[in-house]
């Protein structure tokens, strides 16, 4: 699936099946709803999973949780827009899939 395909399933009620968490986190935000995404992004304790909760803290705008979230997945905190770092997000989880 490309970035296009994966924006274009945010129109649809639900998340498709068999995207992984950290996908669905982002297909949540991008929904608009934070607080499922975060739980999503809360599920798994892996790499992804801290990835894109350092993100839902950044576009929260608590910045020393994002931080923590940056360091535990090994990142550097992003300097971006939010829109290009949920667009990278996407992108790794989407070639990871692949």
């Amino acid at each position: 699936m490309d970035l296009k395909s994966f924006r274009d399933l945010v129109e649809k009620p639900e998340p498709p099946q068999g995207l992984s968490l950290a996908l669905q986190a982002l297909w949540w935000d991008a929904k608009g709803d934070w607080k499922k995404a975060h739980h999503c992004a809360q599920e798994r304790d892996d790499e992804a999973g801290m990835w894109v909760h350092a993100y839902l803290h950044r576009k929260e705008g608590d910045l020393s949780n994002a931080d923590y979230w940056y360091r535990r997945c090994r990142k550097t905190p992003a300097k971006v827009s939010l829109d290009e770092e949920w667009e990278s997000l996407a992108q790794s989880f989407l070639a990871q899939k692949s």
